[in-house]
């Protein structure tokens, strides 16, 4: 599956999604550090990429309505230290063994995970 890791997010993520065999653009290795959301949005459509980020404005579905993008995964942690992170991170590539966030938006939580459609 193709991602792309936003910029407040650690760069240890990339790393622990390749490992698991997916490809993983990031914000800052494409110039895009500060982007609007709607060009960081426009930019996951055109490069078929789901966006992983702690970002809560992508949750307005109003905005960023999930059936028309690649898909959106919103880390929205209360612990955001870098270990926090990659420990749920690591949880959610056992979730996407089986399930996929294309098309939806996945708010992803310590001990939950909600999705819209």
């Amino acid at each position: 599956m193709q991602f792309k890791r936003d910029e407040n997010l650690p760069v240890q993520l990339k790393r622990l999604f390749t490992e698991a065999g997916h490809d993983v653009a990031t914000v800052l290795d494409e110039g895009l550090g500060g982007a609007a959301d709607a060009d960081l949005a426009s930019v996951c459509l055109l490069e078929e990429r789901v966006l992983v980020t702690q970002d809560g404005d992508f949750a307005d579905i109003r905005m960023y309505p999930p059936g028309r993008y690649p898909g959106i995964v919103i880390l929205r942690l209360s612990d955001q230290a870098r270990d926090a992170i990659l420990a749920v991170g690591a949880d959610l590539l056992q979730m996407l063994a089986t399930s996929s966030p294309v098309g939806q938006l996945w708010i992803v939580e310590e001990s939950r995970v909600r999705i819209r459609e």
